[in-house]
């Protein structure tokens, strides 16, 4: 199993009962194949950087679950069928999915030494 999070945007023609439906729904699909469900969380109703389908706004629903890569195939086959789901991104956060191992960020939170390159130049 492999470690990934999801991130989807759903239409806000659709009350939150369906946004939770929709959220139930893919969580079935990750636990079917033998997968976990780790951490969902509704960020609510946002403003869109830009229109999708005419929509200014949309649901946001962020996903993290360790699967196996067919259930995520088959999560993303359900999420372009369904014309509720505006757009949704999938990243792989672990290639071997562990529950002891934290997961590493890919951004370095190495600070900038300013002094150094203002020596540099006199």
């Amino acid at each position: 199993m492999r470690r990934y999070e999801t991130i989807s945007i759903i239409s806000p023609n659709i009350g939150e009962d369906e946004v939770k439906a929709i959220s139930q729904k893919t969580a079935g699909i990750i636990e079917a194949d033998g997968g976990t469900i780790l951490n969902v969380d509704n960020w609510g109703l946002k403003k869109l950087a830009y229109p999708i389908d005419k929509q200014q706004q949309g649901y946001y629903v962020y996903t993290e679950f360790a699967a196996v890569p067919a259930a995520v195939s088959e999560m993303e086959r359900i999420f372009k069928i369904d014309d509720n789901v505006l757009k949704f991104m999938t990243v792989k956060l672990q290639e071997v999915y562990d529950p002891n191992t934290p997961v590493k960020s890919s951004i370095s939170a190495k600070p900038l030494d300013m002094d150094a390159d203002l020596d540099e130049e006199e």
